[in-house]
């Protein structure tokens, strides 16, 4: 709307821009508008190209840039959308492009793909985000005949077939529909149909009925097998297309698709297959491809494009190869058409199929006529890539230049827009310059090159010169206005100064360095002036604002550029004078006024053009402009400014596609709309070489070596020797002692670089040491958790006991204290249960109260039954642990709460009776963990015990001297695992850290020497006490095995040297060892006595231990066994839940289906309703055409009665008289040519034969044709009848089209609501069935029966899991049922023969007096029926004959002989008639081709006669005879017809009255008896 509005400002200004030509490639696929035209959409632009002429025509859209166009050949129309905020579709004939209609839609953002109907005025359209509509309308009537959203379908091509209107194909990459347009009178529906595609290797796949599958096997123990979309739990719409993602199998993508003359699809697919669709059945049918391969054995691959030609078709893939596919019996064969060298994007055949117009990717377009001898032409060839720049060819203004982003440079005439010339630079180029002193061009590239062309000669362009700036990517390149510089500005913010006369060889002359980035050069250079005044605007995005920075450059720079710039090439800024200047806005173009005291703005981020006063006095630093005039521009989006050479006009362009041109003075605009699209062109890499910067810097770094290299060698020969001296003290300082040893860092020379290597080395520890702290954190943050999941949440840990002697390990059973809520949910579970417990109890008192009064009544005997059956009910409360499922009651459970497993049905008892069991399990658990504890604690007692004697036997081992090893029984880590979380100081391997900071608390332990000292003291008194007292204080009995006798002194003398005293002493000496051996040896028996009773006692205690640890497991498999138990019931009842669950998911979905289909067929119903109502209506109007009809020619000869009959005869004929209907003469070898034929008729070929119908009446309604004596009035009247008559029957037929598609309508319409139907009973059976199968499932319950082992014997393993006839019943129970019933009996078999005696007499006379009636009776009936007996001959036969059934066989195998003679007569007379038929259809052939001769003979004799007739009639002679026979006939003729008037005149008035009593009866109310 902003845009129109500007453009309206435009117009009443006075003063606007025209378009004089548009160059443009095509992005979208080429249209054909008639035989010789094409068409294509261009930016805001429709491009027609007449193919034999070249010429060229425009259509401006008025509204931005054109969307998606279509064309109707027969009516030579266009159609196409704009891209605008709700977009419109504008319609144009061709060749006078006058707007034809506007076509508004709903639409809010773009159409997609619009499509004519080759029949009929329609059009239809679809778009994408965010409403995916299909839309069909009448595009001359301006109106939506119907639409519907497919949400999420994004399609690719949509068509109409070319055969039928009424169908529609739209196809995506992953999806072909086909949609039917319906028609009843006006109204317009649209009905989708989706293609089932074949998988990736083109198989189909089976797919089972989702909503209904019946391949469901059902099973008899778990219930029954439900769709996956109940197991998910889906009950709405989703769960018709559910699918699990396992089942989901990639399809075929397509391509593109084209129909065939038969309604047939061709459709092609990415991975190669070529699929044939039948749009009605939606058969898909893979075609297969013969054996025979392409002439260079390559394959089809990828197909782009589709075409149909005549016995097949034509395709393009990716190779840019034409294939002709020739299609027979489900098979194609493949033939190489055309090689172009490069992907072809689209093929058109004209309508005459005379000329086939191939698109490529690049847009270049190529047109294929067949039957020439240079069938291949070039109508237009596309430049490679996106326009980069563009720029006049000065002096002159014949020529310009364009630049694409691939390196494609072209020359172009102004005048028509002919490309002159080409030049391939094969980089990716970035900008463009032409020079306005030299016919020379500067060409930016993206590695920092620029290209210099010679441009003299516009018909050859060379490439003369190469500078490489630097490995930045040139963005800008700017001749100042005399051509003296080009300045080229680099992606990382330099500007290089280069000479711009080519003498020069294009040399640089320097560079200067602005901001990161470069947005635009902007330039003053005038006649009269010295110097040359450069500006450039850089960005500032830390504060939103832009920089300008304004230099100049004298005109002598070229002479003096070595002083202006160092050795490395950079511009000295206080010689060129640079100030810098920042804007309160941010700039996308900014511009220097020609008289350098202004700069022109355009803001990036508001709609403002800005003009800012230049100080004129210098400063330093950054001065901050402010806008001097601030002017609205109208345009949004970034713009780009520029002045024009005589410096009064401003040019403005912003990405809005406004171009506005205004006088510097006042700023007023003219505008024109120029927005285009953008194209995407990849990048190509440039070799790398040595740039011109890198090179500067090279010398400068050679001079500078050159200058200064006496004075570098001095100071690496002080260098070096400096350290030598630093080697030297340090090697002293290493010798010094440690008070006087320097560090180090007192030795650095640069303590700069020394800090700044330890701030280095202590950053990169502390990153370490960071790493190293938040993965300990991580590790320790997972120890938590894992340690609160499995350690601190468990109220009873894990842990193992093990036996002492025995492999055998006993687990308790960790487990977690229940919560609160887990806690009130099983005391609410109880107490209810408790309530029902003590309601049944009462219930079965008051029963048992109410049984024993009516009990008192009866006889004695029946007291002993009441007992037994208040035995059995007392028994009945107690239930055997094999109904109760498990072992429980073993560990003393309390389940007396449980429900029995055969009264579980509601899900609240289930739910009940799986806390209740959850509950039963933690008590097991719990009962069995108090027994472990029990053990633990046992075991400790034990270990303690046992290290309490090892104590005792370590002694006597060790005083009997022993080798014998000690057993010391310990506890395992599995025994006790919270070992496991505490670290122990034997399992560090590494020494501890201990951080600097905390050495000094540590406590210093004593040292080496007085540990020595100690050990030193201590050991001088253990020697002094051996040698004083034999190492103890005081002898004990145990130290009797160590105490030694003294040997006397003298045993080292010999014998004979021995006093009497001395032996003496030597016999007690004897005496003393031989009584210290007897005692040492008794202590020995006792000690060794003691050790044997110790270990026996320990190893009595173990074993005892081991016996109960036995006792322990298999009280852990007892517990394990019954926690099982429990487990698998509640894994019965939660399946149950589960499955109760699925089966109301199930229901509740076919409930919702079903009310799905109930509404749809209450849709289908007023469908119905309506479709007959119109029906009547338009029945009855047309029964009123037919009467109407009728009565015009039946009172045609009453209305001419005036005159003579045989002139209302000649008038009758001429009343009959239609005009010849005019047909499409189409030329032989079109029809030929042309696949689909002759087509069906349009609306525009039906009024044009309407017309011609009534030009053709117009000729017969023509004087010359009035029968001669005829009145003019009367022809006159005669004519307007007729025409009436012709007029009426034309809309009599179209009446008759109208009511056979309304009759098709209502006929679909019907089977619609019949399949809705099928769907809803078909949902009702399904939901009995679900029904059913719930109530089963609900009655069929699960139980857990225990049997004991070996109790159950079976057969081979034949387990029988079917029992849906057996009854599960308690023994008991049959067993006291048994016992009651055989007492009864006998009391009542008793009664009976109490009775027997006494009734006996009674009894039998009656019987006997009733014997004696019927015996009556009986002899009555047989009297009765032998009176009324039939004997038949048959019967006589069956009492006569013996062998009756003999003889009914032999007659039986006579009548089948009977037959077979019947059949074989009957098919020989059957051959006899199809011979005579085949006999009579030749002779109706041979008279037919006889007839056929006689008729054209008989033509001929009539053609004969009537020359002859003409001759006698011309001759004008005639006998006497004849006259009175013809005068005679006459007169016989009008009798005759007199005669025939009144016959006529009379069925007339009995039809007319017989109308009348019609419309009568029809006016009158019909009374009906109620």
């Amino acid at each position: 709307m902003a845009q129109t509005r500007e453009r309206e400002e435009a117009s009443h200004q006075g003063a606007a821009l025209s378009v004089r030509w548009v160059q443009g490639f095509p992005k979208q696929n080429i249209q054909f508008v008639n035989d010789i035209t094409i068409c294509y959409p261009s930016g805001n632009y429709l491009i027609f190209i007449n193919l034999e002429t070249k010429k060229r025509s425009l259509l401006s859209c008025a509204n931005g840039i054109v969307g998606v166009v279509a064309t109707n050949i027969p009516y030579e129309i266009v159609a196409f959308s704009d891209r605008k905020l709700k977009p419109l579709i504008h319609i144009y004939t061709f060749p006078e492009l006058t707007r034809r209609n506007k076509l508004k839609g709903n639409i809010l953002l773009d159409y997609t793909l619009l499509s004519f109907s080759y029949c009929g005025t329609y059009l239809a359209s679809y778009s994408s985000l965010p409403e995916f509509e299909l839309a069909l309308w009448n595009w001359e009537l301006n109106v939506i005949l119907c639409k519907k959203s497919q949400l999420g379908m994004d399609v690719s091509q949509m068509s109409f077939n070319p055969m039928n209107w009424h169908q529609l194909c739209l196809s995506s990459s992953s999806s072909v529909s086909v949609w039917t347009i319906e028609r009843s009178n006006q109204e317009h529906y649209l009905k989708p149909k989706s293609v089932k595609l074949p998988l990736e290797d083109g198989t189909f796949f089976n797919e089972i009925d989702i909503l209904f599958p019946t391949s469901l096997s059902k099973d008899p123990i778990y219930g029954p097998v439900l769709p996956l979309s109940a197991i998910a739990g889906l009950v709405g719409e989703e769960a018709e297309t559910f699918r699990p993602k396992d089942d989901v199998y990639p399809l075929l993508h397509p391509t593109m698709h084209c129909w065939t003359p038969t309604s047939d699809l061709y459709v092609g697919c990415e991975e190669g297959h070529l699929l044939m669709i039948n749009a009605e059945t939606l058969k898909v049918t893979v075609l297969q491809k013969r054996e025979e391969t392409l002439l260079d054995g390559t394959n089809l691959i990828n197909p782009i494009t589709l075409v149909y030609q005549k016995d097949g078709i034509l395709t393009s893939g990716i190779d840019g190869v034409l294939y002709s596919f020739i299609v027979k019996d489900s098979k194609y064969s493949t033939t190489k058409f055309l090689d172009m060298k490069e992907p072809v994007r689209h093929l058109v055949f004209s309508p005459n199929y005379k000329t086939l117009i191939i698109q490529t990717e690049k847009g270049s377009i190529f047109t294929y006529t067949f039957g020439q001898v240079t069938p291949l032409q070039k109508i237009l060839d596309a430049c490679d890539g996106n326009f980069q720049a563009v720029d006049f060819v000065t002096p002159g203004n014949k020529f310009f230049m364009t630049v694409t982003h691939s390196g494609e440079v072209c020359i172009w005439s102004i005048e028509d827009c002919t490309c002159l010339s080409k030049i391939y630079l094969k980089t990716t180029t970035t900008t463009l310059a032409c020079s306005p002193s030299s016919l020379s061009a500067a060409v930016g590239t993206m590695d920092g090159c620029i290209y210099f062309l010679d441009i003299q000669d516009e018909d050859y362009p060379e490439l003369v010169h190469k500078s490489f700036l630097s490995e930045s990517p040139v963005h800008h390149l700017v001749f100042d206005q005399l051509g003296l510089f080009l300045f080229a500005g680099t992606a990382e913010g330099k500007l290089f100064i280069i000479n711009a006369k080519p003498s020069s060889l294009f040399k640089i002359l320097g560079f200067t360095e602005s901001g990161k980035e470069i947005i635009q050069i902007s330039t003053v250079s005038m006649l009269g002036t010295e110097t040359v005044q450069v500006m450039v605007l850089c960005p500032l995005p830390e504060t939103g604002s832009s920089r300008l920075e304004i230099f100049t450059l004298p005109k002598t720079l070229p002479q003096v550029y070595t002083t202006f710039s160092d050795e490395r090439g950079r511009l000295r800024d206080e010689l060129v004078h640079k100030f810098l200047y920042e804007t309160e806005h941010s700039l996308s173009s900014a511009v220097l006024d020609f008289q350098i005291n202004r700069i022109y703005g355009f803001c990036s981020h508001v709609p403002y053009i800005c003009s800012y006063i230049i100080p004129e006095e210098e400063h330093v630093g950054v001065c901050v402009l402010k806008p001097f005039q601030k002017m609205q521009s109208r345009q949004y989006g970034p713009g780009n400014l520029s002045l024009s050479l005589h410096g009064l006009w401003l040019l403005s362009i912003a990405k809005c596609g406004i171009l506005c041109v205004r006088d510097t003075p006042t700023l007023p605009h003219v505008s024109i709309d120029l927005s285009q699209e953008d194209l995407k062109i990849t990048e190509e890499t440039h070799q790398k070489e040595l740039s011109w910067i890198q090179q500067k810097s090279q010398e400068a770094i050679k001079n500078e070596i050159k200058q200064f290299s006496q004075k570098r060698k001095e100071i690496k020969m002080g260098i070096k020797e400096l350290a030598k001296t630093i080697v030297d003290m340090m090697e002293e300082n290493e010798e010094a002692d440690s008070i006087a040893k320097l560090g180090e860092e007192e030795f650095a020379l640069d303590l700069e670089e020394l800090e700044r290597l330890q701030d280095q080395s202590d950053e990169e520890v502390a990153k370490i040491k960071k790493d190293a702290e938040f993965h300990n954190l991580s590790r320790s943050y997972l120890t938590e958790l894992l340690k609160e999941e499995c350690w601190n949440s468990m109220s009873v840990k894990g842990r193992a006991l093990k036996c002492f002697h025995i492999s055998c390990t006993v687990e308790n059973f960790p487990m977690k204290e229940r919560t609160a809520e887990e806690m009130e949910e099983l005391k609410t579970v109880l107490q209810q249960r408790k309530i029902e417990s003590e309601c049944l109890k009462l219930r079965k008192e008051i029963v048992e109260a109410q049984a024993a009064a009516t009990v008192v009544k009866k006889h004695h005997e029946e007291d002993d039954e009441e007992e037994e059956e208040e035995n059995m009910v007392v028994n009945e409360t107690s239930l055997p642990n094999y109904l109760l499922g498990s072992l429980s009651t073993d560990f003393g459970i309390d389940i007396s709460l449980l429900s029995s497993q055969l009264e579980l049905h509601s899900r609240e008892e289930k739910i009940n009776q799986i806390i209740m069991l959850k509950d039963i399990i933690y008590k097991v658990k719990s009962a069995f963990n108090s027994e472990f504890n029990v053990a633990f604690k046992q075991k400790e007692f034990e270990i303690a015990r046992v290290k309490e004697r090892n104590i005792r036997i370590k002694e006597i081992i060790l005083d009997l001297e022993l080798e014998e090893i000690v057993w010391q029984p310990e506890f395992e880590d599995c025994e006790k695992p919270e070992r496991a979380l505490v670290v122990e100081d034997h399992e560090i391997e590494v020494q501890k850290y201990i951080k600097p900071g905390r050495k000094s608390k540590v406590d210093v332990s004593p040292t080496d020497a007085d540990r020595l000292l100690h050990i030193q003291g201590s050991e001088d008194r253990h020697r002094g006490l051996m040698d004083m007292m034999g190492g103890v204080l005081e002898v004990k009995k145990e130290d009797i095995l160590r105490m030694v006798i003294p040997e006397p002194p003298f045993l080292s003398k010999p014998d004979t040297l021995w006093t009497e005293e001395e032996k003496k002493q030597f016999k007690e000496y004897e005496k003393k060892v031989k009584e210290l051996n007897e005692e040492r040896d008794k202590y020995r028996k006792s000690l060794e006595a003691e050790l044997k009773k110790l270990q026996n006692s320990i190893q009595e205690s173990t074993q005892s231990f081991d016996d109960h640890m036995k006792r322990l497991f298999e009280r852990r498999v007892r517990a394990e066994m019954v926690v099982n138990q429990e487990e698998l019931k509640i894994n019965n009842l939660v399946f149950s839940l589960l499955l109760d669950e699925e089966l109301n998911s199930r229901e509740q979905f076919l409930n919702n289906y079903r009310t799905k289909k109930q509404e749809e067929k209450s849709q289908t119903i007023e469908a119905i309703q309506k479709a007959r109502e119109e029906l009547d209506i338009y029945r009855e109007h047309y029964d009123n055409l037919v009467a109407e009809d009728k009565v015009l020619d039946r009172s045609f000869k009453k209305e001419f009665s005036e005159i003579p009959s045989n002139q209302v005869e000649i008038l009758y004929k001429l009343f009959k008289r239609r005009p010849r209907a005019h047909k499409h003469k189409t030329h032989p070898d079109s029809a030929n040519v042309t696949p689909f034929g002759e087509r069906p008729e349009s609306g525009k070929l039906n009024k044009d034969a309407f017309v011609q119908l009534m030009k053709g009446m117009d000729d017969l309604d023509n004087v010359a044709n009035m029968p001669d004596g005829l009145d003019p009035k009367t022809w006159e009247h005669f004519c307007a009848t007729r025409r009436i008559k012709v007029e009426n029957e034309y809309k009599v037929k179209q009446k008759a089209i109208g009511l056979t598609e309304m009759g098709t309508f209502l006929r679909k319409r019907i089977e619609d609501d019949e399949n809705v139907q099928h769907e809803i009973e078909r949902v009702s059976r399904e939901l009995i069935l679900l029904q059913d199968d719930k109530v089963k499932f609900q009655l069929d319950l699960t139980i857990q029966i225990l049997l004991k082992q070996g109790q159950v014997e079976l057969e081979n393993f034949q387990l029988i899991l079917e029992y849906s006839d057996a009854i599960l019943i308690n023994k008991n129970i049959i067993e006291e049922l048994n016992s009651v019933i055989r007492t009864q009996g006998q009391k009542k078999v008793a009664s009976m023969m109490e009775s027997k005696e006494v009734h006996k007499g009674i009894y039998q006379i009656e019987w006997e007096h009733k014997k004696m009636e019927m015996e009556m009776e009986d002899l009555n009936q047989k009297a009765w029926d032998i009176q009324m007996l039939f004997f038949s001959r048959d019967r006589q036969k069956y009492l006569s004959e013996p062998n009756y059934e003999n003889l009914i066989a032999l007659q039986i195998g006579i009548m089948e002989q009977t037959i077979q003679v019947i059949d074989k007569t009957h098919k020989k007379n059957v051959e006899n008639c199809k011979k005579l038929l085949r006999k009579l259809g030749r002779v109706s052939n041979k008279k037919d081709a006889a007839n056929y001769n006689l008729s054209c003979n008989l033509q001929n004799e009539l053609v004969a006669v009537s020359e002859r007739k003409d001759i006698c009639n011309s001759m004008g002679t005639m006998l006497t005879c004849e006259k009175i026979a013809k005068e005679h006939f006459e007169s016989r003729m009008q009798h005759q017809k007199l005669t025939s008037i009144s016959k006529q005149q009379a069925e007339q008035i009995s039809v007319l009255q017989a109308e009348v009593e019609r419309l009568r009866m029809k006016t009158f109310p019909a009374l009906v008896q109620l």
